[in-house]
């Protein structure tokens, strides 16, 4: 019964998810920077509230298979392109801001080889920064990896917050916590730093909402239940025959130490490594090279896109555009929607609870 009632879940069609909200019900105005193929999106648009929701007003992306997924699933358009060529002051005014500046230069997976703030990529939360301080949003919510807080020695996540903190005229409150999206329903293990600003004239005092699934995790044969019916991005990986034989070596929820010869090297866990039925999945990653796709617990085989979409969270009818290899970047790239969903939710119960209605809207 419970994977019935979770792949019916995923199967919620994303039309009736972006239907304009009825019985007067508030929309705050999003802007949606590194967009990407919309994850955190899709969240805050099912975010759930009797009285206020979410419509994105704004998004903005530069990978071009990214923004025409966005096009094919989304109601509203997406401006692709080059966030530095971006004149903030045509964008409309917005209500909340959110987005996951990219991360390749604090991810704990490039070692002693990550830049953090010496690369322009490394930078470019600036461009959030600045985006806040024009539109003066009620809030804003960012996501980035976990190891933003040890890169250029700790010293970049207090920047980060320290810029936000000091915005023009009113300043924002600033949390940040690291988020296993495993809590909070999604079925993988998923590690981010979650960073929440709100005004400080509001005088609100946010708090993360408590995890919902941290005792029970959702695991891998319930997520993929039924996916092979999926219609869209379901097509299997062709791998050499000498990568399938390592895989019949390896037990579910194992990796490369599981084939001779192989124990004592010191390799990243994901290498080979297959999911367990019971458990949650790895963190779904948006590229690498061999041995790091991802594995399935039955079968020999690398995990197809729309089973790395369901670890995602994302309902079986959202459209991926672009080749295998662009669709996996995509999904590991993206924050899952039902992860970021209850942090949505939490904000507009806060607002709502602790300043009202009228008094900014």
């Amino acid at each position: 019964m419970k994977n019935q009632q979770y792949v019916q879940n995923a199967k919620v069609r994303i039309g009736i998810l972006q239907r304009k909200m009825i019985n007067n019900k508030k929309r705050l105005k999003v802007m949606s920077l590194f967009a990407g193929c919309g994850g955190m999106d899709l969240g805050f648009i099912m975010a759930k509230h009797p009285e206020l929701g979410y419509e994105i007003a704004w998004a903005n992306d530069f990978d071009k298979t990214a923004c025409e997924t966005y096009k094919k699933n989304f109601n509203h358009d997406i401006v692709c392109g080059d966030v530095w060529n971006i004149d903030l002051e045509k964008v409309p005014n917005v209500d909340v801001i959110i987005g996951g500046f990219p991360c390749q230069d604090f991810s704990i997976l490039r070692g002693d080889t990550r830049v953090g703030f010496k690369s322009k990529r490394g930078l470019l939360y600036t461009r959030f920064v600045e985006a806040v301080s024009k539109k003066l949003p009620l809030f804003f919510v960012a996501e980035n990896v976990k190891g933003l807080l040890t890169a250029n020695n700790g010293w970049a996540i207090k920047k980060i917050k320290q810029d936000f903190e000091k915005v023009d005229h009113v300043g924002y409150d600033v949390k940040y916590k690291v988020i296993n999206f495993a809590d909070y329903g999604v079925p993988q293990n998923r590690e981010r730093v979650i960073i929440v600003g709100v005004r400080s004239d509001l005088k609100i005092n946010f708090a993360f909402p408590e995890p919902t699934h941290k005792n029970k995790p959702i695991p891998a044969k319930i997520a993929l239940a039924g996916v092979e019916n999926a219609e869209f991005n379901n097509e299997k990986i062709n791998i050499q025959t000498s990568t399938r034989q390592k895989l019949e070596l390896i037990p579910a929820g194992g990796n490369y130490r599981n084939l001779p010869g192989y124990e004592n090297k010191n390799w990243m866990s994901l290498i080979y490594k297959r999911l367990h039925p019971n458990k949650p999945s790895p963190t779904i990653v948006a590229n690498g090279g061999g041995g790091t796709w991802g594995y399935h617990f039955l079968e020999p085989r690398p995990l197809t896109n729309r089973e790395r979409a369901r670890i995602q969270t994302f309902p079986d009818n959202f459209q991926f555009v672009g080749s295998i290899s662009e669709v996996r970047k995509q999904l590991g790239n993206a924050v899952p929607p039902l992860g970021i969903k209850p942090i949505a939710e939490q904000l507009l119960k806060t607002i709502k609870n602790e300043v009202g209605l009228n008094k900014f809207l």
